[in-house]
């Protein structure tokens, strides 16, 4: 669907598509729909709806009968069915109808057993994962094909029913859904997001530049960075929300309002928005960290996404103040060249995660403390973003067995002192772990396990994702935006040009 904003009490839907599938995921049959929302369209820019699009279509409540019954009985599949969900359930109880609870699917949450490697998870993001071409994306029609698309990649990997699926479809198959309305739809207009009390966009940053810098890395940022830092993991579907309210670098009270009626909806607690919250600030701020120094505007930036979030300003004090000195140590180190013989493999860099586990009490703390001095950052659990697991091997644990299982290099307390004493400085962010000078560890070493490469497949679908495409596109003369569409003359251009992805 294609909705005028973000908040399900007082936005309404404006296109409504209903792909429907076999249980072998071939599709039955399509239908869409516009609908007069009886107020502004919305965002025009993202779904490319006016108001003139829909000033003769028919309402919501016009249409709902024919919709209860392409549904009843069926599982809903959706991409972030939650939020969906929630609209189409104020809609229909808005036109008059008591439905049962609409027993659903969700692409988004089944992503994390069918792709578990992915930053970003949204649903072109995961179309591109298998391989799936997204077409006319934000449009209802369009977004229903793939999210079909999607799920009959889902079948084909499991190899057989997904169990979840199966439990999902018998739930709907027993549901009641009525025949008819049980009342007269509703006659007062929902009010518009804002109408009544008009809120001055908050900025991030003053008008010039458009929009932050530091904001602007939030495309390339992973929603892995955000639970690295502490995000709860039912939370991950409200941080990508998060993700797009604040790519814009604006962020109003219109849309503080909205993400406040979601947490309702998507049932968190306050300690788990808070959590994400802080989570999201902290990944943010390491962001900031990555050159090794915060500029004042950084910090205006950090503070104002602090206090729109409810972080406590004291927070990203504590962060900037340990950078400050982290980079005032490292100044004073010098950062040598390695030297001519190293025989410990990659060395550690500037920015780096690491997880201790065992070790002798003394020794850990006195390298966990130089570490974050030099700003070497020091996490409590082991994930693809962890570079060294430290560990004297005297006692294996859940950490050893995650960083066994991800490949993550693991090193002696000793080893993992001598990495500190020549510290590198940090690479890129966007450069991975093969985009490093690669130095071979020494033969024989069980101090250094190096994580396994990718493959030719994942190489083709990090080359072929969609912030591969803006970034050659930008590169050359195309005209795209860091969000929203990609025009198909910008996509068969990078197609033609790389025949092999």
């Amino acid at each position: 669907m294609e909705t005028t904003g973000l908040s399900p009490l007082r936005d309404r839907i404006i296109e409504l598509a209903i792909v429907r599938i076999d249980e072998s995921g071939v599709v039955v049959d399509e239908w869409v729909s516009r609908f007069n929302p009886d107020g502004p369209v919305g965002a025009t820019h993202i779904h490319g709806i006016t108001d003139a699009d829909v000033a003769a279509e028919p309402r919501f409540a016009d249409v709902a009968s024919s919709i209860v019954a392409a549904l009843s009985g069926l599982a809903v599949v959706a991409h972030n069915a939650t939020f969906d969900l929630a609209f189409l359930r104020h809609e229909l109880a808005a036109a008059g109808w008591r439905v049962p609870r609409i027993a659903s699917y969700c692409t988004l949450d089944a992503s994390y057993a069918y792709l578990p490697d992915m930053d970003r998870r949204r649903l072109v993001d995961c179309c591109c994962a298998v391989g799936v071409r997204l077409d006319d994306a934000h449009s209802a029609l369009g977004d229903a094909r793939a999210a079909a698309a999607l799920l009959g990649a889902y079948l084909s990997v499991n190899g057989g029913p997904d169990p979840v699926l199966m439990e999902v479809t018998a739930s709907a198959r027993s549901a009641a859904w009525p025949s008819r309305p049980a009342g007269r739809p509703s006659t007062a207009q929902r009010e518009p997001a804002g109408a009544a009390n008009p809120v001055r966009p908050l900025r991030i940053t003053p008008p010039k530049p458009p929009a932050p810098a530091l904001l602007q890395q939030l495309t390339a940022m992973s929603l892995l960075e955000v639970i690295d830092e502490g995000a709860p993991a039912g939370t991950t579907a409200y941080v990508e929300l998060l993700f797009d309210a604040l790519e814009d670098g604006d962020i109003t009270g219109t849309e503080a309002q909205a993400l406040q009626e979601l947490v309702a909806e998507f049932h968190l607690s306050a300690a788990d928005t808070h959590s994400a919250h802080e989570a999201f600030l902290l990944a943010l701020a390491h962001r900031a960290l990555d050159d090794g120094r915060v500029s004042h505007q950084e910090r205006r930036e950090l503070k104002t996404v602090a206090s729109l979030l409810g972080v406590a300003e004291a927070k990203v004090k504590q962060v900037l103040d340990r950078a400050d000195a982290a980079r005032d140590a490292r100044l004073g180190a010098e950062l040598l060249p390695l030297p001519a013989a190293w025989p410990h493999g990659e060395p550690l860099r500037v920015g780096d995660r690491v997880v201790f586990t065992g070790c002798d009490e003394a020794q850990r703390f006195r390298l966990e403390q130089r570490a974050q001095e030099l700003g070497v950052r020091v996490a409590g659990s082991v994930s693809r973003l962890t570079a060294v697991l430290v560990t004297d091997g005297a006692f294996s644990g859940t950490k050893a067995a995650k960083a066994q299982q991800l490949g993550t290099r693991q090193v002696h307390p000793d080893t993992f002192a001598l990495l500190l004493q020549h510290l590198q400085p940090a690479v890129s962010r966007s450069a991975t772990v093969h985009d490093r000078k690669q130095i071979a560890p020494p033969p024989d070493s069980a101090a250094s396990v190096a994580p396994p490469g990718p493959g030719a497949a994942g190489a083709a679908q990090l080359a072929s994702s969609p912030a591969a495409i803006r970034a050659w596109a930008s590169a050359n003369g195309f005209d795209v935006g860091t969000r929203g569409r990609l025009p198909r003359e910008v996509s068969d251009a990078f197609a033609a040009a790389h025949p092999g992805t």
